[in-house]
């Protein structure tokens, strides 16, 4: 799996693209969110070159979706970023048993 992959997995999963005003992420990154309980959200962060150890996901807590990319967490409760093919296998194992449900 590639980040060209995981993006359209993302889409397709209803995440929402988030305006990246680089504050908080490097400048050209991609950021998706998905809000799984009140004020927590799933947030992948992809680079723009899209290389494996460009990709970062985090289950965070943000006052609201506006405020990711912008502010720092309020508290930040699972982060991953993607050094190598192993951790892209992980998370495709994750992401398929996911879709199965």
């Amino acid at each position: 799996m590639n980040a060209k992959k995981i993006l359209k997995t993302l889409k397709q999963q209803c995440f929402i693209k988030i305006p990246n005003h680089g504050e908080l992420f490097n400048e050209g990154a991609s950021i998706y969110a998905k809000e799984i309980d009140r004020n927590i959200f799933l947030v992948f962060v992809i680079e723009e070159d899209a290389d494996l150890e460009n990709v970062q996901a985090l289950i965070a807590q943000f006052d609201s979706l506006g405020n990711i990319g912008k502010k720092e967490p309020i508290k930040t409760m699972f982060y991953m970023s993607f050094k190598d093919n192993e951790d892209m296998h992980y998370f495709e194992k994750f992401i398929h048993i996911s879709e199965n449900r």
